[in-house]
């Protein structure tokens, strides 16, 4: 069975963090000092406060090594974005650190649309 065309353009992590962006994930965040932090702002957040409301993992075309995930993020204060990440062994280990931490996450079953 072939994957649609919306379900290989989803192996892309470009593609992905184009159609999060156009669905209002739009904030940058990364981790620093075992919080969740808004670059723009340095706003700061603790896991009790953070909810993945979808994750992607995805694999590099030519290199079996360069593998990455995708952590769609909704704040308790509303701001909407996106986290991005090594997985494996070029992981982040303070990312997966904060990641553990977070109680709300979630795995949608598919990117209709």
């Amino acid at each position: 069975m072939q994957p649609s065309s919306n379900q290989a353009q989803m192996k892309s992590l470009s593609h992905c963090m184009e159609k999060m962006t156009a669905e209002g994930y739009t904030a940058n965040f990364g981790v620093q000092d075992q919080h969740l932090q808004h670059m723009d702002s340095g706003h700061s957040y603790l896991p009790d406060q953070v909810h993945i409301v979808d994750f992607y993992r995805f694999e590099g075309i030519t290199d079996p090594d360069d593998n990455s995930i995708l952590y769609v993020i909704e704040t308790n204060d509303g701001r909407k974005g996106m986290l991005v990440d090594a997985y494996g062994v070029y992981s982040n280990p303070d990312v997966d650190e904060f990641i553990k931490e977070v109680e709300d996450i979630k795995k949608k079953k598919g990117m209709e649309k």
